[in-house]
């Protein structure tokens, strides 16, 4: 099985110095990519800025923005087998990038900063997803079940990993999580434990949805 996975944040470039992005750290996609490399599979990680290194073993992407990452999405979707989508992709970009520095200059400092939305990748590429597994996550700070279960259906995912970002050690820059795996037949929730372990039972879920759909 070949995995395409996205992990991290991206960064939506202002000017030279300036960004917009999130506190992603990249680990909970990175341990997916682990776990996959570990059941043996090939990995191919489309990397934003990560806080730590990629595991040893994968392909690695290295991307900046949301529009690097729908690109390389793009370009190596054909080899997988199944997408995790576990990026914390920015839903937004600036208008206009400044190719240099904006001076702090008292009273002449831009009052607004106009901004685009970003391209959602899972909606976009949805139409060649053909009979690959596509899993999503998502972050949620209330209802987390309505939300998540919308996502599902609208991006029209396999699976999706959600998990309140309010609840102790579940968040950014965490080594442990608490999530539910949401598939079309309904939820399964799992408890704290570390990213590594959750990444076990997702790959292990990935592994059983694609043997359902290659099953007469």
């Amino acid at each position: 099985m070949t995995l395409l996975i996205t992990a991290g944040p991206t960064r939506e470039f202002i000017d030279p110095v300036r960004y917009i992005s999130n506190r992603s750290s990249g680990k909970m996609g990175c341990a997916v990519a682990e776990s996959g490399l570990r059941h043996g599979h090939k990995v191919i990680l489309v990397a934003g800025p990560l806080s730590i290194a990629p595991p040893a073993g994968a392909e690695v992407i290295n991307v900046v923005s949301a529009l690097e990452m729908l690109a390389a999405v793009e370009a190596n979707l054909e080899r997988c087998d199944a997408l995790v989508a576990a990026a914390a992709v920015a839903d937004y970009r600036p208008e206009k990038y400044i190719p240099s520095k904006i001076k702090k200059t008292f009273g002449l400092q831009p009052s607004t900063l106009n901004l685009v939305q970003n391209p959602d990748i899972l909606a976009t590429i949805a139409p060649r997803k053909g009979g690959r597994v596509f899993v999503g996550f998502a972050a949620e700070t209330e209802n987390l079940l309505e939300n998540a279960a919308e996502k599902l259906a609208r991006k029209n995912l396999d699976m999706i990993v959600a998990n309140d970002i309010t609840k102790p050690g579940a968040g950014f820059d965490t080594d442990t999580n608490e999530v539910v795996l949401i598939t079309r037949s309904g939820p399964s929730p799992v408890p704290l434990q570390s990213k590594s372990a959750i990444a076990d039972l997702i790959i292990a879920k990935i592994t059983e949805l694609i043997r359902q759909q290659s099953a007469p």
